[in-house]
């Protein structure tokens, strides 16, 4: 496995990008990168050139997380203004755009849950509040560590994982809106989460961490199966491939890092970017014409860096 860098833009934001997605290619339109950024926008790019596409405004402060639907229909931004602005992919981001048959989900921050919105009807169908993890005394001066702070689906949707501040990953059953358990191993802030695709090994869930570590667990199992290290900062990103062949990783101590999973070991790093790595996102397979993998990043630095993954 191997990046090979194909191209940088400079400046791509009006400051710190820290979030980035691919919008999955449709019929009508190839996949599309959508970031994320503190300049208050979220920006739509060409896939191979980074051309700008679209920018959206709407938020009135950064733009800390992107998400796009597997469909390529719908996209979300949320903001540190406590908003989720939804859209049509392929048109122009409005909040009164209703999206039919799907389940958005919403990380409650210092809230200490997550929310669950129906975006059929635009209703709140769930609550999923982060228990105390056992052994933790209700005295404990622990409520700002339930901060939430990444989420991710698993491939089937049934469940979904939530990581903290305290360093633990809590996982749900989504159609009973239950606690199943929590996941240990990180003793910092989890700041990213990714399921291995289907039809892989969709049990396995891949965090990202303050404390310089990517995990790999068992998330039905409980159990902590690979624990990988070799950034010299936290972890602020993580995603894997679509073959689920490697894993990609960005981190504070600037650099990106691929991993083989089955090495459980760095087999590259690049340093494309002169700042802190916000975002690393692999582009899921699909649409005409497409060449080859691909890897963008994004960062503090204001760029977008992309790479061929093969």
């Amino acid at each position: 496995m191997k990046l090979v860098w194909l191209k940088s833009l400079e400046n791509a934001h009006d400051d710190s990008v820290w979030a980035a997605t691919w919008i999955p290619a449709t019929d009508e339109s190839p996949a599309l990168l959508l970031t994320g950024s503190l300049d208050e926008t979220a920006r739509l790019w060409s896939p191979d050139e980074l051309t700008l596409v679209r920018t959206n405004t709407g938020h009135c402060l950064g733009v800390v997380s992107v998400a796009a639907h597997p469909s390529g229909k719908i996209a979300a931004t949320a903001s540190i203004d406590s908003f989720i602005r939804v859209s049509i992919a392929s048109t122009r981001l409005s909040t009164n755009i209703f999206a039919q048959g799907t389940t958005l989900a919403v990380a409650g921050g210092g809230s200490a849950s997550v929310k669950l919105w129906d975006t059929a009807e635009w209703q709140l169908i769930a609550t999923l509040s982060i228990p105390r993890p056992e052994g933790l005394k209700p005295s404990d001066k622990s409520g700002s560590k339930k901060f939430v702070l990444s989420v991710a689906w698993s491939p089937d949707g049934r469940q979904l994982a939530c990581g903290s501040m305290d360093g633990t990953i809590s996982i749900f059953d989504v159609a009973r809106a239950k606690f199943l358990h929590h996941l240990e191993g990180h003793c910092m802030p989890v700041r990213s989460l990714v399921y291995s695709p289907a039809p892989l090994d969709s049990r396995v869930l891949i965090s990202g961490s303050d404390d310089g570590h990517v995990h790999m667990y068992d998330a039905e199992g409980k159990t902590l199966f690979a624990s990988m290290s070799g950034h010299a900062s936290w972890v602020l990103s993580v995603d894997v491939s679509p073959d689920g062949a490697a894993i990609a990783t960005g981190s504070s101590d600037k650099t990106v890092r691929l991993w083989d999973p089955k090495m459980r070991a760095a087999v590259q790093t690049l340093t494309n970017h002169t700042d802190q790595v916000w975002g690393v996102a692999f582009r899921p397979p699909g649409g005409t014409g497409v060449r080859a993998g691909r890897l963008a990043s994004v960062s503090d630095d204001k760029g977008i860096s992309l790479y061929d993954y093969s």
